[in-house]
């Protein structure tokens, strides 16, 4: 399934895949609920750009959790070296 140009794509780009599927749901879920409000495509245009710029912004704040801080891995290390050592 790998080699799949698509799935090879969204392995090599996780972030950048998942922008794209957080933007389309969050756009869908913004045209259904505001289709009866009378809004100009300038408006329109604007509400999407806005979405799609906060879903990329809500991907990269969940990334922010992928980076392993320096400090607390040397503590892991620490523990699981001392703990080898009592055993």
């Amino acid at each position: 399934m790998q080699n799949n140009p698509g799935v090879k794509w969204v392995i090599d780009h996780p972030r950048i895949s998942a922008w794209v599927v957080l933007a389309g749901g969050m756009v869908a879920l913004l045209v259904y609920e505001a289709r009866n409000v009378g809004l100009l495509p300038s408006q329109w245009l604007a509400l999407i750009v806005a979405t799609v710029l906060v879903a990329g912004a809500c991907i990269w704040i969940i990334s922010w959790e992928d980076q392993d801080d320096p400090e607390e891995v040397a503590e892991a290390d620490a523990a699981t070296e001392e703990s080898a050592q009592e055993a």
